[in-house]
């Protein structure tokens, strides 16, 4: 998976580190940050080597995941996108993936590599 680089919206520590570590593992490179609006700035500073975005809806700051979300689509039209939360969301942005936590490291890598 070399060159498949994810972005990684996590504003809980814990969290984060875990979904990064499970990514790392498995080969994918991730660049890791905590609030929609630092994720904002990297995608909009990055070419199409970012492929993946994996955001948690509920962040810290003024952006939620979905917002995120739609920002990162029109940025980049074809990246996958994976909105998880321990709640519902709705509604969910078009061509996006809704992980509902808790979830299993095999459904996130599966939700990734979709």
């Amino acid at each position: 998976m070399s060159n498949f680089v994810t972005l990684l919206v996590e504003d809980d520590a814990f969290q984060r580190e875990a979904f990064a570590d499970l990514l790392k593992d498995e080969g994918f490179e991730v660049i890791e940050c905590t609030t929609a609006e630092a994720a904002e700035l990297i995608i909009a500073s990055t070419g199409k080597e970012l492929q993946a975005l994996i955001t948690d809806q509920h962040l810290a700051g003024a952006m939620s995941g979905a917002q995120l979300a739609q920002y990162a689509r029109r940025r980049h039209p074809h990246m996958n996108i994976i909105i998880m939360s321990g709640k519902t969301v709705e509604p969910i942005p078009v061509n996006t993936t809704f992980l509902q936590k808790p979830f299993t490291a095999a459904q996130l890598l599966e939700a990734v590599r979709d």
